[in-house]
């Protein structure tokens, strides 16, 4: 569905002093400097499929995502979706993507929902009948039937977010290009969100690129990553295997009902990474945790005790601090 090969963007940006007399210079004579913000970024996606695009801030995902949707021209690289290149914007593929920007609406402020979506069938040339039925079964899915009769100012940050959704997904895209789709979230409602994503792309096969700085989305969206940073490609692969390789250990917690000379019998390469009270949290080779597992229950006191994958986010800061893949 989606193939890119050596996708690059290069700005070209004026840069200047702070000063009235370097605001007149640059008048005359400005000084320009070239950012490249995206590097020959190459990768597909088939259909149906969903991967998440991850990258420190300023590393050119959001770049990407508007190239692939046709909203900004590469300096240099090909890429197709669905057949089409997408900075062409011929209608047919304009009808075959979609993209959720987090910190963006495309819904009147000051009319209901209701009224966006009709705006929006009637662009995109969608059926009254087809229209009706898409918008009936999003509205259930998001349980929103209540939301949408309202003015949009009048809606929460989630409830705008579900009828972002609804205008994207009315049209049924084959692509969908969702940029930080839960900033701003409270817990609960980024649960549902994810839960909504996961049901549609199951029942639609819509192929979906996320991005996102919370790595729960990653987790429960994603099981193939594309992690990018300072505008190069860096790692394309399972999200699991990238954390076995730059992490290869576990974390046990445990709780003690004494820890009193507990420690000494610690098994040697075990790390404590952490002690308060009677609690530890340990850290282990992954080949060694079933038996430092089997020897801590049997040694020691222990009241509960929890084997643990590293958190995804530590490992996605190691590659952030340039460890190798």
């Amino acid at each position: 569905m989606i193939q890119v090969q050596n996708l690059s963007k290069t700005y070209r940006v004026s840069e200047r002093q702070a000063g009235l007399t370097a605001s007149i210079k640059s008048l005359f004579k400005p000084n320009y400097q070239e950012v490249e913000a995206v590097c020959d970024v190459s990768f597909t996606v088939d259909a149906g499929e969903m991967i998440a695009l991850l990258g420190p801030n300023g590393a050119g995902k959001t770049t990407t995502l508007k190239m692939l949707a046709g909203l900004l021209y590469p300096t240099r690289g090909t890429a197709r979706i669905a057949g089409y290149i997408p900075w062409e914007r011929k209608p047919d593929y304009l009808k075959s993507i979609s993209m959720v920007l987090g910190n963006k609406s495309q819904l009147l402020w000051d009319i209901p929902p209701l009224d966006s979506f009709r705006v929006i069938g009637e662009i995109y040339r969608v059926p009254a009948a087809e229209y009706r039925r898409n918008l009936d079964e999003l509205i259930d899915l998001l349980d929103m039937a209540a939301v949408v009769t309202k003015p949009v100012r009048n809606l929460s940050l989630g409830e705008r977010m579900k009828c972002e959704l609804v205008a994207a997904l009315l049209y049924r895209p084959k692509v969908l290009f969702l940029d930080e789709p839960t900033l701003g979230l409270d817990v609960s409602m980024q649960k549902r969100l994810r839960q909504f994503l996961a049901a549609y792309n199951r029942s639609s096969h819509v192929t979906i690129i996320l991005t996102s700085h919370y790595m729960a989305d990653v987790v429960e969206l994603c099981s193939r990553v594309v992690l990018i940073h300072h505008g190069k490609l860096i790692y394309d692969g399972d999200l699991q295997a990238l954390s076995r390789q730059l992490a290869p250990f576990k974390q046990i917690r445990l709780t003690l009902s004494s820890i009193n000379g507990h420690l000494d019998n610690l098994p040697a390469g075990i790390n404590v990474l952490e002690q308060e009270q009677n609690q530890l949290t340990l850290r282990v080779s992954q080949s060694e945790s079933a038996a430092v597992t089997a020897h801590l229950l049997k040694t020691l006191p222990v009241v509960d005790l929890a084997v643990e994958n590293p958190p995804i986010e530590a490992v996605i800061d190691q590659v952030y601090q340039g460890a190798l893949i």
